[in-house]
């Protein structure tokens, strides 16, 4: 089994760290800290880091760096505000998020986020918790896998997936990765580049995870621990955890709304933030070619105002 830690490559990592404009002796908040590429080059440039993170293996290898600088602290992203202000920071210049499963993880066989390797069906970054992804597809009624797959993967044969899941398995449950991986492409077939399983895997680690809902509560946790002035980035990886971060940053920029009456006033949500740039950021070519995981991540940056 494949089980050796990969190379972190942080993805977009000169353009995260101009949008979160590093101060020395600024603090900063990072809320998936991962294998610390982000948080290490923060430190560099003269910043200090909180680093949060769920996966027990994870912070073993960021700890064992010994980075002066770093605060290491378990937990989950959506508790960063709360776990920054245990820690006596209750007020920083920046926080970032890099979503996702890291590339330690995906390339980690035992850990089951990947359809291209053997491994059991599990996907959680956090191991202490209780589901599995094996028991949501051996567990769960065809119908809620069927929103699953269509709310957290926009997967178009969601209704057929599940109901051929849900047949299937009372003969045998799913216990590995590629078994799953191989019954989805028998039950949909290929078409295109793109492996038939992989909506299929996202929506499940996703509701492994309670990414959307770790997300919507980090958003809020950390522009409330931005001082006016700090910069809040997040980096995504699919179209549906981008779209959650576009819609959040829109609604603190607002809009100018003109009066009847004359004049206009501005109408959004509370705290105010400027958007930094109005189309997210992507990695250049050269970054893909070295880093092919790096093609499908956006960054978008917001100032607090």
């Amino acid at each position: 089994m494949d089980t050796m830690p990969a190379r972190h490559v942080p993805v977009l990592l000169r353009e995260t760290m101009a949008a979160l404009n590093v101060k020395r002796g600024g603090r900063y908040v990072d809320g998936t800290l991962g294998r610390a590429g982000h948080a290490k080059e923060i430190v560099a440039l003269g910043g200090m880091v909180l680093g949060i993170d769920r996966d027990d293996q994870a912070i073993a290898e960021v700890e064992a760096m010994k980075v002066d600088g770093l605060k290491i602290a378990k937990g989950n992203h959506g508790e960063l505000k709360e776990i920054a202000e245990s820690n006596g920071w209750s007020e920083v210049d920046g926080v970032l998020l890099d979503l996702g499963v890291s590339s330690p993880q995906l390339d980690d066989a035992g850990r089951g986020f990947s359809f291209q390797r053997e491994g059991p069906l599990d996907m959680r970054m956090d191991r202490s918790r209780s589901v599995t992804a094996a028991a949501l597809v051996n567990e769960s009624g065809a119908d809620h896998l069927e929103e699953i797959f269509r709310n957290f993967g926009e997967e178009p044969n969601a209704r057929r997936i599940a109901r051929a899941i849900v047949e299937r398995r009372v003969e045998k449950p799913f216990e590995t990765t590629l078994d799953l991986a191989d019954f989805v492409e028998r039950v949909v077939g290929r078409r295109g580049p793109h492996h038939p399983a992989t909506r299929v895997f996202q929506a499940l680690r996703m509701d492994v995870n309670d990414e959307l809902g770790e997300l919507r509560r980090a958003l809020e946790g950390g522009l409330a621990l931005v001082k006016r002035g700090g910069r809040f980035a997040v980096i995504t990886f699919e179209s549906l955890t981008d779209r959650e971060v576009k819609r959040f940053f829109a609604a603190h920029a607002g809009r100018e709304v003109s009066l009847q009456g004359g004049g206009s006033e501005w109408r959004g949500e509370l705290p105010r933030v400027k958007i930094v740039a109005r189309k997210a950021v992507k990695a250049k070519p050269e970054e893909v070619e070295s880093n092919p995981r790096s093609r499908s991540a956006k960054l978008r940056v917001a100032e607090k105002e």
